[in-house]
């Protein structure tokens, strides 16, 4: 059932996306970008979540909750303290008010959730509440629009996971709207898992108020197209915002990761690391953005992008987009594309190990830099060995 806020935002969605039309290689966001695939997504039906599964079993000291079926997520599920549901007046009022802030409201994935998207799971968060863990499975040849408004109130904390599960040629369109108060803290997680053949359109949009600390951790693998779009501002500055993320594609897999970072007020810090793996003929795009006005004054801001290859077909562009106005800055950011050190691998098959393990091992060792930044309820879902089978079978 359509929620009746989301009404009138499907309605203007729909109206957006026949104005924009689809994105083309003319515009700078998409030049890279293999539109063919991005069209298919756009021709899915809409379909509902798959609730059989073989998930691990949920938080012990936290809440599941289930997204994109015909059922509210909330529907029968008892919150623990800390965590309610926002009222629909209170949705009115913030509903948008992240991506708005973010600049990404009219951005093409966004228009597209807003035309898809039936539900919205609104919640607020107060305290140090137990973790939250977003499950969002489909399967078979259609689109799932799932969208999520989260509210930290200050000083709360809190441990998010967002889990995607995709196969047969699913297509998911995501976006995850976080608003976090003075002193707020939030480590979010992020992880899709895919059969080679589904493709995932997310975009977050993330609004820091003084003092707040957002680390998210991404882990994209499995998708034969991917688009990440965190969105980030920091509304006042003195605020601290971390982004690890690791992409792996092999195959003819598309995998891009689009951030923009905007510091909108003094003292603000900025740590970013965003590792691609690359095989077969697959293709990691990374482009981060990141603006420094004349108001934000002493922003201390690193970006680094780190892009193993490991077939001379397979191709990595990384795009680093520094706007920096204000003179009392520290901004440093870099990008390394490389290939395994015939060094290191001869050091470990000395020691009787096999070239298929040892290459195994570095890449494990390569990956697990970001793996082991995500929320401690995320190796429930046996990243590190899902991670270590994918890397097998690439070598």
């Amino acid at each position: 059932m359509l929620s009746s806020v989301l009404a009138p935002v499907q309605q203007r969605g729909r109206e957006a996306l026949q104005r924009l039309g689809l994105p083309t290689r003319k515009q700078e966001a998409w030049r890279l970008t293999d539109l063919k695939r991005l069209e298919a997504v756009h021709g899915l039906p809409p379909i509902d979540a798959d609730l059989e599964n073989d998930w691990p079993q949920p938080p012990q000291s936290g809440v599941r909750l289930l997204l994109g079926s015909d059922q509210h997520p909330l529907e029968g599920v008892e919150l623990p303290t800390g965590i309610k549901a926002l009222n629909s007046d209170e949705l009115e009022v913030l509903l948008g008010r992240a991506t708005d802030h973010c600049g990404c409201s009219q951005d093409w994935p966004v228009e597209l959730n807003k035309s898809c998207s039936r539900q919205v799971l609104a919640l607020q968060i107060s305290g140090k509440a137990p973790a939250v863990e977003l499950v969002i499975a489909a399967s078979g040849s259609g689109m799932l629009a799932t969208r999520v408004l989260l509210v930290l109130e200050p000083n709360a904390e809190l441990e998010l996971l967002q889990v995607f599960q995709s196969k047969d040629g699913v297509a998911h369109s995501h976006l995850c709207e976080i608003l976090l108060g003075e002193e707020s803290q939030l480590q979010h997680g992020l992880v899709s898992m895919g059969d080679g053949s589904s493709s995932l359109l997310t975009t977050l949009a993330i609004q820091q108020e003084p003092r707040s600390h957002y680390a998210l951790s991404s882990f994209v693998q499995g998708s034969l197209f991917a688009r990440i779009e965190p969105r980030i501002v920091q509304l006042s500055g003195q605020a601290f915002t971390s982004l690890k993320g690791l992409a792996v594609a092999a195959d003819e897999q598309q995998v891009g990761v689009h951030s923009a970072m905007r510091f909108d007020g003094p003292e603000g810090e900025l740590d970013q690391l965003q590792k691609s793996l690359v095989s077969g003929k697959s293709h990691t795009i990374f482009n981060g953005s990141i603006q420094v006005p004349k108001e934000a004054q002493r922003t201390n801001a690193a970006q680094l992008s780190r892009n193993l290859m490991l077939s001379s077909r397979a191709r990595v562009d990384t795009k680093p987009e520094l706007e920096i106005i204000a003179d009392d800055v520290k901004c440093a950011h870099g990008a390394t594309v490389s290939q395994l050190q015939e060094d290191e691998l001869f050091y470990l098959r000395s020691r009787g190990i096999t070239e298929v393990e040892a290459t195994a091992l570095l890449l494990n060792g390569y990956c697990q830099e970001v793996i082991d930044q995500l929320p401690a309820n995320a190796e429930r879902w046996q990243l590190s060995k899902r991670m270590h089978d994918a890397l097998m079978a690439t070598t």
